[in-house]
């Protein structure tokens, strides 16, 4: 007897189905054709004790399953499901003449309860587009999939509950979200705030602008000045996601495996990685292609934590997806592509010992020393961070001061007004929300400068032997100062601000 069930397969952030046939027919043996990895090979084995530790049993005749296409290449455990429902069908153990119109899905225990799978939200979308009835899956994937309207999910711990359910001796309940109630629910408290961050007035300055404008920052100060406590914080005054945005990222999370039982995502990502991270693990790839660091981070934040201490063709491969805003990962056999809009935060000390330029510090490390720890990034990489700052540690005065600083939620309303100022500007245009992304044409056309500015920026420029990227980057910054501002032009304040944001051009850093 032949019959069909369908399961589906992520590549990249989007799903394919995967069309499952079995046969069984006289004779003996378990034939599993299609590219299946080692993973599903070894399935027969958990379907076996499964199905006996449930009532049932594995035929003992030739069975057959062929998974279709048959030259995709097929991973992981989550298939265990749908063979095994597959088998009880063909073999007549059950009866179930619905069975083609679901998506099964889910990795099986030897006692038949089921595991979590990956990529769940992906599978659901595409579920619905192809018109299929129904989708089972594990309980734990349960609330991604579910944001998915238009399509019953259903959440089983075993496997004898789908048996049940499509024999029609027992009933499911699908489960529904409210998408929009689970995006516009409290957010939580900020768990970092910049009330708590004494001092550093301009450095909360340059934070509140990097927000509004979705620029990529860089900090840099000695040991004990505050950045990653400053870095932390940023989050807590980034505008709340969009829906889409959300989507995108709850998307990006399911198929890495990493939600938990969450439905969808509300609250920005914050990424940190340990200056050890290898390049695929930042970028994303391996064998079986998986969405790294940077796209973990899309649609939030990427801190990068003692810069220099990351290995350079590490920081070097982050060139590209900072540019494009999206990961291409290519094998000999597919091409994935993976989101990476994310905003990055670097800091880094400026020399070995981590003092440089301040008078106070003992200077142990040689200008040498400086040069060669300074050169680990590229200038090419620089030219990508929009902003860099210097900071200073705080005086006792300050920290030995009991005013309460500006709280988190006051700086995200002049951030979140800026960010409305931009998507009204950007409203007609696709990839483009926030002025981070404006390529040179949207630049010239919405930061134009008066003959003073001009001037100023052209002074800046010769002097500081600025490359044409920084030209664009001070633009960038320039409109998004204008912006929290809301001035409808770029003047030469804006400019002049903008200017002082590029602390490693300047001689003496990395000259």
């Amino acid at each position: 007897m032949l019959i069909k069930v369908f399961g589906s397969a992520v590549f990249g952030v989007e799903a394919t189905t995967i069309t499952v046939e079995v046969n069984i027919d006289k004779g003996i043996g378990y034939h599993l054709v299609g590219l299946p990895d080692n993973a599903i090979k070894e399935s027969s084995y958990r379907i076996a004790a499964a199905l006996k530790n449930n009532g049932y049993a594995m035929p003992g005749k030739k069975i057959t399953i062929n998974m279709a296409p048959a030259d995709l290449r097929k991973e992981g455990s989550a298939y265990d499901l749908t063979l095994t429902i597959g088998i009880l069908v063909a073999s007549g153990q059950i009866k179930a003449d619905e069975v083609d119109k679901y998506i099964i899905m889910g990795e099986l225990s030897l006692a038949g309860s089921l595991q979590p799978i990956r990529g769940a939200l992906p599978i659901a979308i595409k579920a619905k587009e192809e018109g299929f009835k129904g989708f089972f899956l594990p309980k734990q994937n349960v609330k991604e999939a579910a944001i998915v309207a238009g399509i019953d999910v259903y959440g089983v711990e075993n496997v004898q509950e789908v048996i049940d359910f499509l024999e029609g001796k027992g009933t499911l309940e699908p489960t529904t979200i409210d998408t929009r109630a689970e995006f516009y629910k409290t957010l939580d408290f900020p768990e970092f705030d910049f009330s708590d961050v004494k001092g550093q007035e301009s450095i909360k300055r340059c934070m509140e602008i990097a927000a509004a404008g979705g620029h990529n920052i860089i900090l840099i100060g000695p040991p004990g000045a505050g950045k990653t406590m400053l870095a932390k914080r940023l989050p807590s005054i980034l505008p709340p996601m969009t829906l889409r945005e959300a989507l995108e990222t709850t998307k990006i999370h399911s198929v890495a495996g990493k939600l938990k039982e969450v439905g969808l995502m509300n609250q920005r990502p914050f990424r940190s990685p340990h200056h050890t991270i290898s390049n695929v693990a930042l970028v994303g790839g391996g064998s079986y292609p998986q969405p790294g660091e940077i796209s973990m981070a899309h649609n939030g934040v990427l801190f990068l934590d003692e810069l220099p201490e990351f290995k350079r063709d590490v920081l070097e491969v982050m060139r590209q997806p900072l540019e494009d805003r999206e990961v291409t990962i290519s094998r000999a056999k597919f091409t994935v592509t993976y989101p990476s809009s994310f905003m990055l935060v670097a800091s880094m000390n400026p020399s070995p010992s981590g003092f440089f330029n301040d008078p106070d510090a003992p200077q142990t490390s040689s200008p040498h020393e400086m040069q060669r720890y300074l050169s680990k990034i590229s200038g090419p990489l620089l030219d990508r961070i929009d902003i860099h700052i210097e900071v200073t540690p705080v005086p006792f005065e300050k920290l030995s001061d009991d005013q309460k600083a500006e709280s988190s939620v006051a700086i995200r309303e002049r951030v979140t007004a800026a960010r409305e100022i931009q998507t009204a500007r950007f409203e007609q245009m696709e990839h483009i929300h926030y002025n981070a992304q404006m390529n040179t044409k949207h630049i010239r056309e919405y930061c134009a400068l008066d003959d003073v500015s001009k001037q100023l920026l052209k002074t800046a420029m010769e002097r500081l032997n600025l490359s044409a990227r920084a030209y664009d980057r001070i633009l960038k910054v320039a409109r998004t100062i204008a912006d929290l501002d809301a001035a409808p032009t770029v003047i030469s304040s804006h400019i002049a601000e903008a200017i002082q944001y590029r602390s490693l051009d300047r001689d003496g850093w990395l000259g």
